[in-house]
């Protein structure tokens, strides 16, 4: 017996002329199609580079527009992941006019990747913008939006091009105080866990052996926040990560060590701080005190960014949710 149509289903095939590129779009094993499957409540069959697209129309024409935009981005070699059918989805959502293209033609090239680092939403975007337009950037936001990684991303790059002579990547050793002193070693060694998320930026971007040769000519320093008192940042590209834990004062203090021909990107989450009862972030006031300062930009992520696993945004929210309930 024939099985009988969906009243109202539209069914499109979407013909894709390199087989190469296809595989790449549909992902291992059409890991791809079946989240974007599973996402629009479409049926979605596969022969050869040929993709059939069956369900509610304005759910097909979503499906459509997104496979259409990203494979014309595989054929342009921008690269593809599984999130970005997932980010793809949400800004539609949003904005249906949004264009991939724009989005991810704003690229950082880097000569030891394979592949090019992109934004992968409008606020990664804008945020790389006023990287490159502003000498002292604040951004705030959500894990996983990108905050940290773009800034590294971005300051390696522009070693590269010779703009700066050196990256400095500094963050707060909030319990320098008094869990640092069990651990075994000197005092860069005892740091060196609060700075993890640094070095691994800089593994995804440069070999380990190039991260290990930067640092010992002093190109590249990481160092625990407290390191920069009394130091001029002249010629440098300045990370400061999870800022939220910085004291008003030694906010101040970072700020005030910019030198000539130096740019500075603070970064932090103010739904984490871990400082103790009592003691005011650093970040929030330097955002209170400071914003609308000529040369600075202020850069506000969402959940909506996030790019980790999808789960990572409903936990994020659910969070955001207990606590404006029990504020």
């Amino acid at each position: 017996m024939p099985t009988k149509k969906k009243t109202g289903a539209k069914v499109i095939t979407l013909r894709f002329d390199d087989n190469s590129l296809a595989r790449d779009l549909f992902g291992a094993e059409d890991r791809h199609l079946k989240k974007l499957e599973a996402k629009l409540g479409l049926d979605i069959h596969v022969r050869g580079s040929d993709v059939k697209l069956k369900g509610e129309p304005t759910k097909v024409e979503v499906g459509e527009k997104i496979l259409n935009q990203l494979y014309r981005l595989l054929k342009n070699g921008y690269p593809i992941m599984g999130a970005d059918i997932e980010q793809a989805i949400r800004l539609i959502s949003q904005n249906g006019a949004v264009d991939f293209e724009q989005l991810f033609t704003d690229t950082i090239f880097l000569p030891a990747r394979r592949s090019a680092i992109v934004p992968r939403t409008p606020a990664q975007r804008e945020y790389l913008r006023l990287i490159r337009e502003h000498d002292i950037v604040f951004s705030i936001g959500p894990a996983g939006t990108g905050k940290t990684y773009l800034a590294v991303a971005m300051a390696v790059a522009s070693l590269h091009r010779r703009e700066f002579k050196r990256i400095v990547l500094t963050r707060p050793a909030v319990e320098a105080g008094e869990k640092l002193g069990f651990l075994p070693g000197d005092l860069q060694e005892k740091a060196n866990p609060y700075l993890r998320p640094v070095y691994d930026a800089l593994h995804d971007m440069l070999e380990v052996e190039r991260v290990q040769e930067l640092m010992q000519d002093g190109t590249i320093e990481v160092a625990p926040l407290a390191f920069m008192r009394g130091r001029t940042l002249q010629d440098s590209f300045v990370i400061l990560d999870e800022a939220q834990n910085s004291s008003y004062h030694q906010m101040k203090m970072c700020l005030t060590r910019l030198g000539v021909n130096s740019k500075m990107v603070v970064t932090g989450d103010v739904t984490q701080i871990d400082l103790t009862e009592g003691r005011r972030s650093g970040m929030l006031e330097a955002w209170r005190i400071l914003k609308g300062t000529r040369g600075m930009a202020f850069h506000t992520f969402t959940d909506v960014d996030v790019v980790r696993h999808e789960l990572v945004q409903d936990i994020t929210r659910a969070y955001q949710r207990s606590e404006e309930t029990h504020a």
